[in-house]
């Protein structure tokens, strides 16, 4: 008895495993910055200067997106320009950026899908789509850019990204109080830092997915373990 009690522990023990390995293998990392990383490559291939990566004109990204939620249409296209004062009355504080260092938006795209898209399909099929997006990416006058990513719902999308560039002196702008911290985001992410995003703009299903087909098999071979052990 004993030994059987020790193979249905080792049982348990291997499906916790295997399930805590499904878990870690999804991807954690920061999609704003792995777009910034490709923003930065499409430039240097034309021989342009490297954007700084700023994690305040990040999260003011992340803000402009997420007051641009509702306007993602059925096609894809996205059309919002938040009032002026926003940007210095509502983002950058919601950000925590100081104030004084608000510096000068040189330009922004903004993109939308009824889907997520990986950072490499989101810069080809939802931002840098066309003569126009692509001529303000390698604009000369640009020294700094943020990007931000957010999810419309919960359990389904659109999916809004927006590139914010800035031409002001570098690393000297769009600064975030409490020594670079500034205020801890609750939905999406942004770039510039080293936080992993919120799951709320990924797509959860295929995580979910993966994990009951793992809870699947590890409860149909446990029964037929235990129908062999006894």
């Amino acid at each position: 008895m004993m030994v059987k009690k020790l193979c249905c522990f080792q049982y348990f023990v291997v499906c916790s495993l295997l399930l805590a390995v499904v878990v870690s293998s999804e991807y954690h990392g920061n999609s704003a910055n792995d777009l910034v990383d490709i923003i930065n490559k499409n430039r240097t291939t034309q021989k342009l200067p490297q954007l700084s990566n700023s994690p305040g004109l990040g999260c003011i990204a992340l803000q402009y997106a997420e007051e641009c939620m509702g306007n993602c249409t059925s096609n894809n296209s996205v059309n919002c320009q938040p009032p002026e004062d926003d940007f210095t009355e509502v983002f950058a504080p919601n950000c925590g950026v100081e104030l004084p260092t608000f510096g000068t938006i040189s330009g922004y795209i903004l993109g939308c899908q009824h889907k997520y898209l990986e950072p490499s399909e989101a810069f080809s099929n939802a931002l840098v789509h066309d003569k126009r997006t692509l001529s303000l990416l390698r604009n000369k006058t640009h020294t700094e850019v943020g990007v931000g990513i957010i999810k419309a719902h919960k359990h389904n999308g659109p999916y809004l990204w927006c590139v914010l560039f800035s031409s002001s002196q570098r690393n000297t702008t769009f600064v975030l109080d409490d020594l670079g911290e500034g205020i801890k985001q609750k939905k999406g992410c942004y770039s510039g830092n080293s936080f992993p995003c919120s799951r709320a703009h990924r797509d959860e299903g295929l995580l979910s997915n993966k994990t009951w087909i793992l809870v699947l098999f590890c409860i149909i071979h446990f029964q037929q373990f235990l129908f062999k052990l006894f």
